[in-house]
């Protein structure tokens, strides 16, 4: 049953509750994978259901549009100072509505229409929203991007720094959407000074890595930082943009009213919520055990003879390449998830093939170590991947069924945030 209850929906329109059920239900029954997903707690999933979802709140604390802010201004206050406390920033804020409008507003700040802006190509492992074609970064300024390195698959900050000197954008990207390493952020911060340049780090994947210690920070090194607030923080689906003080007021000017109008209160909420169970010494633990699990399971997959880029991961997430095993990343992914096993098909450094069928896999160990599993279930987890995507290049369906109802077996062990089976 879900947690907390949801009666009334169940009462009021069958069809969708039905589907939330069956949704709950496939999230405790599978292996998690899917690097930019997580579980959020049931108290989480409480404030973003609340009737905060009722009120409009247009503007700032303090300065809003509409009246009746007296429980709102607290809850965002609270939120912008638990982001401030948990990631040592001078100013937060809370309003974006997910990532990619976050990192917009970076460039509503401090870029005009044309300007350079530098970023790890998409293709490498940065993401649309650092100036790739098809998104409006590419379309509306010039994008200037770098690459990893063919024979390491690691950003090369020599080549990183040359490209700068050379092109001189006006706004340098570290982070992205499937960068296995550790992102060196004093390294980005002397080249941005080099070129001139704002440097913006998008933590997007790493945010609860970086509050749990398990992964540098880059607080005292880039000008502005985004991030969303789900993924290996644990929290609702939103974002946040923090920045030293003195980018402060160009960072809220360009959120609102650069961006967007009201801010989704019940999520303002549940980042407050998610912020403060990030700041317990628990969750430090959790996220040393993502990366632990994360290497524990790259180890395993090497030891299978799985191409991972980078040759491993510093982090939670890993990326292989598939094409040493005869099937592409596309029909391996879609076998996996109907073996319980759900990842997401991605593209590899250089890849020869199309990015809608792409030749490699992407996984993370965010949620399942939120599910409890540690490194000793790692070597079983690598040998399911293992079996179904040798059955998948032959087309065997015997063993993506048997795999599923082993998983399933594994899984009854570890409780799920918000659903647990009906006794």
């Amino acid at each position: 049953m879900h947690e907390p209850a949801v009666p009334h929906l169940q009462a009021a329109d069958p069809e969708i509750a039905g589907l939330v059920e069956a949704e709950a239900r496939r999230q405790f029954e599978k292996i998690r994978l899917i690097a930019s997903e997580n579980y959020v707690s049931p108290a989480v999933l409480e404030a973003t259901g609340s009737v905060l979802t009722n009120k409009y709140s247009e503007g700032y604390a303090g300065k809003r549009y509409y009246e009746g802010q007296q429980n709102v201004d607290p809850i965002e206050l609270a939120a912008i100072g638990r982001a401030k406390g948990l990631f040592g920033v001078e100013h937060a804020n809370v309003q974006p509505y997910s990532g990619s409008p976050a990192n917009l507003a970076v460039y509503l700040a401090f870029l005009d229409p044309g300007d350079p802006v530098m970023g790890l190509s998409l293709p490498m492992g940065g993401h649309l929203t650092h100036g790739w074609s098809v998104s409006a970064t590419g379309k509306w300024f010039t994008p200037v991007r770098y690459e990893v390195r063919a024979d390491t698959g690691r950003v090369d900050m020599d080549e990183v720094r040359d490209l700068a000197l050379k092109e001189r954008p006006k706004l340098i990207w570290c982070g992205g959407t499937a960068v296995p390493r550790t992102i060196d952020f004093p390294a980005f911060a002397e080249i941005a000074r080099e070129a001139g340049a704002v440097l913006a780090a998008d933590i997007a994947h790493i945010a609860g890595l970086v509050a749990g210690g398990a992964h540098p920070s880059p607080v005292g090194h880039a000008d502005v930082i985004t991030t969303t607030t789900h993924k290996t923080l644990r929290g609702p689906r939103g974002a946040m943009v923090m920045s030293t003080a003195e980018h402060a007021k160009a960072v809220d000017k360009a959120v609102f009213p650069g961006l967007q109008g009201g801010p989704h209160n019940h999520t303002t909420a549940a980042i407050a919520v998610a912020l403060k169970e990030a700041a317990a010494p628990d969750f430090s633990r959790y996220a040393h055990q993502v990366v632990a699990n994360a290497k524990a399971l790259a180890a395993a997959l090497a030891e299978r003879g799985y191409d991972l880029v980078s040759g491993g991961t510093d982090n939670h997430l890993i990326l292989i390449d598939l094409t040493n095993k005869g099937v592409a990343g596309k029909p391996a992914a879609q076998a996996l998830d109907r073996a319980g096993i759900e990842l997401n098909y991605n593209a590899v450094p250089f890849d020869p093939r199309k990015p809608f069928d792409p030749s490699g896999l992407r996984l993370g160990t965010g949620a399942i170590t939120t599910r409890g599993l540690d490194e000793a279930r790692m070597p079983q987890v690598a040998a399911w991947i293992d079996e179904v995507v040798r059955a998948a290049a032959r087309a065997d369906e015997t063993v993506v069924e048997r795999v599923a109802g082993e998983v399933r077996e594994l899984l009854a062990g570890y409780p799920m945030p918000g659903w647990a089976p009906t006794p």
